[in-house]
């Protein structure tokens, strides 16, 4: 069940779904929400609800202790396997046919049914590779 929509709410929301392609800590996300009057703790009680609702995926990066939190209601998130970056930390969606073609290889090499939903493959994005 979801909560009401307090302006905090809205405004991390509105944040969240602006930012879908990036992995953010809670200070990041409270630092950017500074000026509206979003505190660090409004954040981390918001963002347990929406991953509690399944509106963002908690995770973390490389051998860092800090936990990143990305938006993943957006339309674009929703059945796509993710590519994320570990050096600059964006994410990307893969091409829905490589997906398949991926996901597909596994399926029959392995009889094992992966939920693309709750993928992330970790890798160095094209940009960054320079």
């Amino acid at each position: 069940m979801s909560k009401y929509m307090t302006r905090q709410r809205k405004a991390l929301l509105d944040y969240l779904s602006a930012h879908a392609d990036e992995a953010l800590s809670a200070q990041e996300i409270a630092a950017a929400l500074e000026r509206e009057g979003v505190s660090l703790s409004a954040v981390y009680r918001n963002l347990g609800g929406l991953e509690a609702e399944g509106k963002l995926r908690r995770a973390s990066k490389g051998s860092a202790r800090e936990v990143y939190y990305q938006y993943t209601d957006a339309d674009a998130c929703k059945g796509s396997l993710h590519l994320q970056c570990k050096k600059c930390g964006r994410t990307f969606h893969m091409d829905s046919s490589g997906a398949e073609q991926l996901l597909g290889v596994v399926e029959k090499a392995e009889g094992f049914a992966v939920d693309k939903a709750d993928m992330v493959l970790y890798g160095v994005c094209e940009i960054c590779q320079d």
